[in-house]
């Protein structure tokens, strides 16, 4: 067989296409085949009317078109019958460490931790770190020269409470001296939170104030007559800065000073807040200067506040004098205002509400505003309550044996929730157990004096645990890093771990204990730490107003 020629040749006609493919044989009724057939016999009803249906849809596609219609009409007639009045609940977990259920854990581990006997006396043990480099020593350097003709007088409002009112005095400081201008002491603003009307000389040593900073920066209680008249002898008169947050040195420079050599006097209201942490060494020396030496507590608070140091110390006699401070936040104005929920009920939600309305009118039911009590507390932004507290000590070690001094103001419902923490630590004492009423009847209705009182106690104890963050603690931090060798002495709970180990009423207390004491070794370790760029001279000192002592040093120092 010869294969065709593509190309024909001449004279030969064109070859036919081949021939179409036969097409499928049709379904006929009546073959035996493997299709369905509803006349087969030995089918049932069912079966027989499903072959016909498919049958007459395979015949007739069209009615594919009024398939919707008929899955509509289906689905009206099963929402007839079944009943709209039950809906379907959906149970929503809350979130780890989003719900308060730290009494519950409390119930739990509360036979475990009392028949704990195996911890050591941990307010004698807690701090074993020391800094690689050595410790560190307080190195303010005062000047010995005299100062240079005034430039002018700067005049500031120090707002907020006592340790906010710190921060503006020792900025104002900062500012005076860098603008070689002279300083007014400062005026305390009255606060509707705090509502204090002490002047500065109530609070701190005016006199000591003054002579300590002579050849830094010239302070002064009372500005000229001449310059007054000026202005009808009325400070607020004067020309006053609205100088925005954390403003730099340099802002003061090429701003402020132009100003304060044209009116010869300046206001700058308010002031908290006004100064950059950061600034060149000069501005914070005098930051120093003035928080660490200058500024003292006035002779009543600072004789009654180490008078009550000493009845701690004779107390805890047992354990070397040592005792450990708490500064608790638990007080109806910050319940209120971290906008968290506890186990109060109604009643808690009731007094919240009527504590923001009173103390921040409007700011918490502005349009839009939405509060999210769960997600507060997860971002271990809610207070510590006294039995958050208690429960953390005890797992730290710190046995019922331990004596405690609380630094706090009125403790919301307090009857019932101080009584856990009192169960905990019998030893427990405020300053209103510690002095009579006599002694404290010059103090009581004044916050910032009162918060003065507990600071002095705060900055002598072994140990001393924050528990809400604020200028209170940052405060004290530094300051107790200023007189320990750079070590802050402080413990500082995760509070985000701690949601989520008091959101668990199943966890043991070996665990519970073991997270405890990391929680606690890590403050340890967390006890010296340099400034870094944006952090405050006030709670980290080192090393813009410490320096660093090698062992050699110490050793000496020590032995003579």
């Amino acid at each position: 067989m010869h294969a065709k020629n593509r190309v024909p040749n001449s004279g030969q006609s064109t070859p036919s296409p081949p021939a179409s493919p036969l097409r499928s044989p049709r379904y006929r009724p009546g073959r035996k085949s493997g299709r369905c057939s509803p006349f087969q016999p030995g089918r049932t009803i069912a079966h027989r009317f499903s072959c016909l249906l498919l049958s007459v849809l395979l015949r007739r596609q069209r009615i594919f078109l009024f398939a919707p219609l008929i899955y509509i009409s289906g689905m009206l007639l099963y929402m007839g019958t079944a009943s709209v009045d039950v809906i379907p609940v959906v149970k929503h977990r809350p979130s780890p460490g989003s719900v308060y259920r730290s009494p519950q854990v409390y119930e739990k581990l509360k036979i475990y931790m009392n028949a704990d006997n195996s911890s050591a006396d941990a307010i004698s043990t807690v701090w074993k770190n020391s800094y690689k480099g050595g410790q560190w020593r307080p190195c303010v350097n005062k000047s010995y020269e005299g100062l240079p003709e005034s430039n002018g007088y700067v005049y500031v409002e120090a707002n907020g409470g006592l340790n906010q009112q710190r921060t503006s005095i020792c900025n104002a400081v900062a500012v005076a001296g860098y603008l070689n201008a002279t300083l007014l002491i400062p005026n305390f603003h009255f606060h509707s939170i705090w509502r204090d009307p002490s002047k500065f000389k109530d609070i701190y040593d005016e006199e000591y104030f003054i002579s300590t900073l002579k050849n830094d920066v010239r302070v002064v209680d009372k500005i000229p007559e001449y310059i007054m008249e000026r202005f009808d002898h009325n400070l607020t008169n004067v020309y006053n800065f609205r100088i925005k947050a954390w403003s730099s040195i340099r802002y003061y420079r090429d701003v402020v000073m132009p100003k304060l050599l044209e009116e010869k006097v300046i206001r700058i209201s308010p002031f908290a807040n006004r100064l950059s942490f950061d600034a060149p060494p000069a501005v914070q020396r005098l930051r120093c200067l003035a928080n660490y030496e200058a500024l003292r507590f006035s002779s009543p608070i600072l004789s009654l506040g180490e008078t009550l140091v000493a009845r701690m110390k004779e107390r805890s006699a047992n354990s070397g004098g040592k005792y450990l401070s708490v500064h608790l936040r638990f007080e109806e104005d910050m319940v209120a205002f971290s906008c968290c929920v506890f186990d109060g009920g109604e009643l808690e939600k009731e007094d919240m509400k009527k504590a923001r309305e009173r103390g921040w009118k409007g700011k918490f039911t502005k349009p839009g505003r939405v509060i999210r009590p769960g997600a507060i507390r997860i971002n271990g932004k809610c207070p510590l309550t006294p039995l958050e507290v208690g429960l953390m000590l005890r797992g730290m070690g710190f046995d019922n044996n331990t004596y405690i001094f609380m630094a706090s103001g009125k403790i919301y419902n307090s009857e019932k929730t101080m009584a856990p923490l009192l169960e905990m630590f019998p030893n427990l004492q405020t300053k209103e157990m510690l002095a009579s009423e006599e002694e404290l009847v010059p103090y009581k209705r004044f916050s910032s004096r009162m918060a003065a009182i507990d600071y002095t106690v705060c900055l002598h104890s072994e140990v001393f645990l924050t528990t809400q963050g604020g200028n209170f603690p940052h405060f004290l931090m530094g300051h107790r890093r200023y007189r320990y060798g750079g070590h802050s002495k402080t413990i500082r709970p995760d509070k985000r771990r701690l949601a989520l180990l008091f959101d668990n009423p199943n966890i043991g207390w070996r665990t519970f204990k073991r997270q405890m004491l990391n929680m606690r070794s890590h403050s340890d370790t967390k006890g010296f730490e340099l400034k870094r760029p944006n952090d405050s001279i006030y709670t980290f000192p080192c090393p813009d107003c410490m320096c660093r002592t090698n062992k050699s040093e110490a050793a000496r120092s020590s032995a003579t």
